[in-house]
This record gives structure tokens, sequence and C-alpha cells, in this order.
């Protein structure tokens, strides 16, 4: 049974500007740069027949080529223990207004309607009894990350196998933009 999400990669210049701030924090799991990318929807394990209405229903999605940047990092949960370091997006509309086509396609297919808040971040590590303090360094240290913009052409279906080194993504299908 595939686990499957829907996301944006990054270009391979915008994994390069992440790679320097993948360091120092002890307990911090690192994602490699070939698995960075943006969750539109997290699906997770459905069927074959699931699998194939999904493919088809993102077909439907249509959107134009939009500008993204990477900007501030952060953790979250926001309050509590520091279980993930990510790296935020800069405000943007056309990224919220294809999320939103993402997730009613998606429901017209029957899925339940996605219950978190969209978030949109880009996940650098899981932690694992990372001292608070330590995470508080590591966020003022890079606090004033920005990429320069970078055009969003496509949006990806992704399966994930997960193991115990961590996810290991597989695009399944691209959906061009514009």
């Amino acid at each position: 049974m595939p686990r499957l999400f829907v996301a944006i990669d990054l270009p391979t210049p915008v994994k390069n500007r992440l790679a320097p701030l993948c360091f120092g924090l002890p307990g911090a799991r690192w994602v490699e740069p070939e698995q960075l990318h943006l969750t539109l929807r997290f699906i997770g394990d459905v069927d074959a027949m699931v699998f194939q209405d999904v493919r088809e229903a993102l077909a439907e999605v249509r959107s134009e080529l939009f500008p993204l940047r990477l900007e501030g990092v952060g953790f979250f949960p926001p309050r509590g223990k520091p279980r993930v370091v990510w790296v935020g997006i800069s405000k943007n509309e056309q990224l919220f207004l294809l999320r939103k086509r993402v997730e009613s396609v998606l429901v017209r297919t029957g899925l339940e309607p996605e219950g978190r808040k969209f978030s949109p971040h880009i996940t650098l590590a899981r932690l694992k009894n990372t001292p608070p303090s330590k995470v508080g360094a590591f966020l003022s240290h890079h606090g004033l990350f920005i990429t320069e913009d970078f055009s969003v052409s496509e949006f990806l279906l992704y399966s994930s196998v997960l193991s115990n080194k961590g996810a290991k993504h597989y695009i399944e299908e691209v959906y061009p933009l514009g």
C-alpha cells in the first residue's frame, strides 16, 4: 500500500543554500538534500484504487507558475520540546491557492479533508533529546536566512517508504503548472 503526499520539489541551487544550515544540533537527524521538499498535502497509506484516483484527480489542478522564497527558521511544536527544525516560506498567496486547489480535488476523490492548518515549511531535521538551548542558539544564528525567489513550475505526487534511517521519497507523477 503506497504512502502518498503532494509536494513542491526544490531546485538544486536552493537545496545547496540549505546545506550549510544542516549541522550543529546534537540529536538531529538531518533530511538528505535530495529529500528536501515543501509538502502541500500529506495523504497517507492508500490502496491501488485510491492511488489511481488521486493520480488522475491531481491532473485536474490548474495554476500559473509563481515565485517562491524561503525565509527564516523555526521549530515544531511551537510550545514544548522541539521535535522538528524547519525553514519557512515567505508569504505567498499563489502557494496557498495551489494548496487549496490540491485539497479540493483530493476531497472530491473521497479523501477526508486535511484537519491541520497549512503551515508551509521545509523540514531540515527531526530532533531527539536536543537541548532547547541548542535549538534556540541555532534559531538565533540562522534566523535571518533567506533565499532569492525561485520559480515553481510543477508539483509532484510522491510515495514514501519508511525505514529506521528515515523516509525515502519516490516521484510517482509530475504535474506541470502554467
